[in-house]
């Protein structure tokens, strides 16, 4: 017999099987001398009052407890000789989208601009360090893309509970620790991903697919209502069966290319704002009521939100114990990130808060048609950069100043390894997106008490939330409405919002792509 069961735990208990084991006696009156298993199938925490652990938790009476997650079992078949699946881009929409090619038997060819994960990390400290950003190679582009060095979090609103079980299952497969199954905030850590996306890259080449990386796509090949594969690097044609387009959200080149073969591309919504950095302390005493917190408490977090005139200000990627990176992806642009390692012991906590554009606004500010916000993106991002010294340092103000709209009192330290400097953000920022931003805080200060401090910095520019375009496709076979074999796919094609949702959608459109091939 299972019996499922919810308890709550003071924070020292939560690694004590004797205590839970007792609790679930008393709640479920098993007798003492009677044996039981438990397994814990989700945790969260609710620090309404003091904080606690919330537990759901299954118990086996006279036989062994399973979840969901215990029933996934993925296979991978040897796909040399299958139909060739160009896969364009190596993030998590298109690595999950070529391990679901593998187990149908297809073949995925993955192209990918940046390199892999270990001799990405050179461009990386080179951003850090010395300013220097590689187009094809940091923060957005490479191995992973975006999520591998910049976090790892696997939050999603999606509510198909098997779809995201199976992408967490084949991440702890591949290496990920099993407390992703149950955590309500599941999240790995640009420290353990690396490893990870390796050996997900080696799934896939040892059953017969391949990851070529330093291949730029720079064309695409189409014949009338089909894509029949791609040029890259100017010169090298890489021809396929069908072609799925999981770019990113700031792989920019590809619309451009796109647009000149007249693919038609909608332009969406996005938002932008800046990124506010606290001592992890004070946010742990906001959230905890504790100083220092609990040792088995993680680093508290935040979600905010709130609408300004019927336009939302939220918090984005909010990173506990984190840090914030520089995340351009051309040279003379300041564009800024947050991360976070598995341990989530930086003494800093930031977030993006940001508002969403609205086209009326940038129709009013001169930015029309299918690019709109692409152009606004780049133009802030390129004003901000023109106003520093030519490196990847931050402008920043501290935060009591940038809501007063004065530039009066100092920075605080941060985790920003460029480095930040004093800069009137309240006057270079557009003034419709920091009004609403200076009214999202105040609306903020009234939710946290302690979150409108001195004690923080606000840093920008936090611009690439998500894609400003996206690629149209049909609605049940997932293909272009124009290109009867391509497939926009992830983040870039705006599908997704973020690792989970993009591992999904690349297994949706390979699914899709099944289904066409079988019909």
């Amino acid at each position: 017999m299972i019996k499922e069961i919810q308890i709550k735990l003071k924070p020292q208990d939560i690694n004590n099987e004797d205590v839970i084991k007792s609790i679930l006696r008393k709640k479920l009156k098993i007798k003492e001398h009677y044996e039981f298993e438990y397994k814990i199938v989700k945790k969260s925490i609710d620090s309404r009052k003091e904080p606690l652990f919330l537990l759901k938790i299954i118990v086996g009476l006279r036989e062994k407890p399973k979840n969901d997650a215990d029933a996934i079992n993925v296979k991978y078949q040897k796909s040399e000789n299958g139909k060739r699946i160009l896969i364009i881009g190596a993030g998590p929409a298109g690595y999950f989208a070529a391990l679901e090619c593998l187990e149908h038997g297809l073949k995925p060819i993955v192209i990918e601009r940046g390199k892999d994960v270990q001799a990405r990390r050179r461009d990386l400290k080179a951003i850090q360090q010395d300013g220097i950003v590689n187009p094809h190679s940091n923060y957005c582009f490479g191995e992973g893309g975006a999520g591998t060095y910049s976090d790892g979090k696997l939050y999603t609103r999606s509510k198909k509970r098997g779809k995201i079980l199976k992408s967490l299952k084949i991440l702890v497969d591949h290496g990920a620790n099993e407390d992703i199954l149950i955590d309500a905030h599941p999240h790995i850590g640009s420290n353990k991903l690396p490893k990870i996306i390796a050996a997900i890259r080696g799934t896939i080449i040892s059953h017969g697919g391949e990851v070529l990386f330093d291949h730029h796509v720079t064309d695409f090949i189409f014949e009338k209502d089909m894509c029949l594969g791609v040029v890259v690097n100017d010169e090298k044609e890489i021809r396929g069966d069908k072609v799925i387009l999981a770019t990113g959200h700031s792989a920019r080149d590809i619309f451009y290319l796109l647009n000149k073969h007249n693919i038609y591309m909608e332009a969406k919504p996005f938002a932008l704002g800046i990124r506010i950095e606290h001592p992890q302390e004070l946010i742990d005493e906001i959230q905890y009521r504790q100083n220092p917190r609990e040792e088995n408490l993680p680093a508290a977090s935040y979600k905010l939100v709130t609408q300004v005139n019927d336009i939302g200000v939220f918090s984005f990627c909010m990173c506990p114990g984190g840090l914030i990176v520089p995340a351009a992806t051309a040279p003379g642009e300041i564009v800024v990130n947050g991360m976070s390692l598995s341990r989530r012991d930086s003494p800093f906590a930031n977030s993006g808060i940001v508002t969403a554009i609205s086209n009326e606004e940038l129709n009013a500010n001169g930015f029309n048609g299918l690019f709109a916000n692409l152009d606004f993106q780049r133009e802030v991002e390129q004003q901000l950069f023109e106003f520093g010294d030519g490196s990847q340092k931050a402008p920043a103000q501290n935060l009591i100043d940038f809501v007063n709209g004065k530039d009066m009192l100092d920075l605080n330290d941060t985790s920003y390894i460029p480095g930040l400097y004093k800069a009137p953000l309240h006057e270079l920022l557009p003034p419709f997106v920091y009004d609403r931003l200076k009214q999202g805080i105040l609306a903020f200060s009234l939710k946290m008490k302690g979150y409108f401090t001195d004690a923080a910095n606000v840093v920008a520019t936090e611009s690439r939330t998500s894609s400003p375009i996206r690629i149209p496709r049909d609605p049940e076979n997932f293909t272009h409405s124009q290109i009867k074999n391509l497939y926009p796919c992830g983040e870039g094609a705006g599908f997704a919002g973020g690792i989970l949702s993009a591992t999904m959608d690349g297994q949706r459109v390979v699914q899709a792509i099944v289904k066409s091939i079988k019909d």
